[in-house]
């Protein structure tokens, strides 16, 4: 019989938390799991789902306007911001009531509340004590915001979901993923948006060729891009605020929106008392079974700060309890993962970049396109399309994959099987191609570039 009043305590229900409590619910490990805000976690909530609809929402404006040119005609459209957040928190909702339902099924104990750890086996929840064989912490990151005058009028991507109304002016600071998807979402919903980024070029870590042509792509809709530049201050000026800039200089906006980074959501949960190990960035120490320096404690997805992905953590999620209960050890792979940013327009990426292909390898081709997708024949818009691949000369195998331009992420998530089962340029040169499409491109590409 059981010391404890469970094998294993969760904390978080996010991605990651949610998959490893019900897999291990599955192979009859009994699973209690706590979360102090809502079920799903920041993917759900105020990450990658209700982004993905904002996306959408933001995209109409160009195709009502491109539908002319198909010899459609309409009224004047008109967007409605209030409508836009009431069917998204319905969506939210509906989510809200799936996880729970999975979780129940699965026999794992949903508690609500703050979860903080006691001892190495002892969690408390609203006074109430649990004992565990393990915990595993799956709290997340949050977004960080520095600390300048006006800090207190800044708002993250956590309140952009939220906001009463949609302001007619932003500025959004950051140069990441986040930064950028967030001014492609206001632009297209027609807010004038001006982006602040302290470095010379966006999306730190993307192929170079990749982070040009966004940047290019942007300005040409009207994006204002502001590099190597910061924010000192934000004032309030009573109907709005002005942001006063490194150099001395003012912007006013309606709204200043910060996209800095995300820190791990590690503090407050009783870790540091106990001895967990964490880096300078607040980050929890693993090890490669996701197991801490106390080694009943694990920790995995966000919370780690490694590769901070939804579908990382899942996997993560499953390697764990497959180590600790399933008896079948499957380690994730963290090589060539596929990712997405639903900028506009959309980018694609799988393997590696350029700068990392000729660091890693001697002999390097690169193929290279840029054209005009068919749809922007009729449709007017002068959007281009990027693609890009890598390829190892010795080897002829296809290490890189990247590209910009409608539909993108749908591309490359196929393009991502291929590199993982090593294809080859020759593989890619022999494959029939799906004509009239975009993907196509990637298996006619036939002369490198120099």
């Amino acid at each position: 019989m059981t010391l404890y009043d469970y094998d294993l305590f969760v904390i978080g229900a996010g991605s990651g938390g949610v998959r490893a409590a019900r897999m291990a619910s599955g192979l009859g490990v009994k699973v209690a799991i706590a979360e102090e805000r809502y079920l799903g976690g920041t993917c759900v909530n105020v990450g990658c789902v209700p982004k993905k609809l904002f996306v959408y929402a933001s995209q109409f404006k160009d195709h009502f306007k491109a539908a002319t040119g198909f010899g459609w005609t309409a009224d004047k459209p008109v967007f409605n911001w209030t409508t836009l957040i009431a069917n998204k928190n319905q969506e939210i909702e509906r989510l809200h009531g799936i996880y729970e339902n999975l979780l129940q099924k699965a026999g794992v104990s949903i508690i609500n509340g703050r979860a903080k750890v006691l001892d190495a086996h002892t969690v408390a929840v609203d006074g109430i004590s649990y004992s565990a064989e393990r915990l595993l912490i799956a709290t997340g990151g949050w977004p960080s915001v520095p600390d300048i005058p006006g800090r207190e009028h800044i708002v993250t991507s956590n309140e952009m979901f939220f906001l009463d109304q949609l302001p007619s002016r932003i500025i959004i600071v950051g140069g990441g993923y986040i930064a950028v998807e967030f001014a492609s979402i206001v632009h297209g919903l027609g807010v004038n948006t001006t982006l602040c980024h302290r470095g010379h070029k966006l999306l730190r870590g993307f192929d170079e060729d990749i982070r040009d042509f966004l940047a290019h792509e942007m300005t040409k809709k009207s994006i204002n891009i502001l590099f190597n530049t910061d924010i000192e201050a934000i004032e309030s000026t009573g109907d709005c605020f002005a942001a006063r800039l490194i150099d001395g200089s003012k912007i006013s906006t309606d709204l200043v929106m910060y996209a800095t980074g995300r820190i791990p959501n590690s503090t407050g949960f009783g870790l540091e008392q106990l001895g967990v190990e964490l880096d300078k960035e607040g980050a929890i120490k693993v090890n490669s079974d996701y197991q801490t320096n106390v080694p009943s404690i694990y920790a995995l997805g966000d919370v780690t700060d490694r590769v901070n992905l939804t579908p990382v953590a899942i996997a993560e999620g499953m390697a764990l309890v497959n180590k600790l209960y399933g008896k079948q050890p499957k380690p994730v792979d963290y090589d060539n993962i596929p990712t997405a940013v639903f900028s506009q327009p959309p980018i694609g990426t799988v393997g590696l970049t350029e700068a990392q292909a000729r660091k890693k390898y001697r002999d390097i081709a690169i193929y290279l396109t840029s054209f005009t997708p068919m749809k922007s024949t009729l449709s007017g818009s002068d959007e281009k399309t990027l693609m890009k691949m890598i390829v190892v000369g010795s080897t002829d195998r296809v290490v890189g994959m990247h590209m910009a331009g409608p539909d993108a992420p749908e591309i490359i998530q196929g393009m991502a099987v291929a590199i993982r089962a090593g294809a080859t340029k020759a593989i890619f040169d022999s494959t029939i191609g799906i004509h009239p499409t975009a993907a196509e491109e990637f298996v006619t590409l036939r002369e490198a570039v120099s």
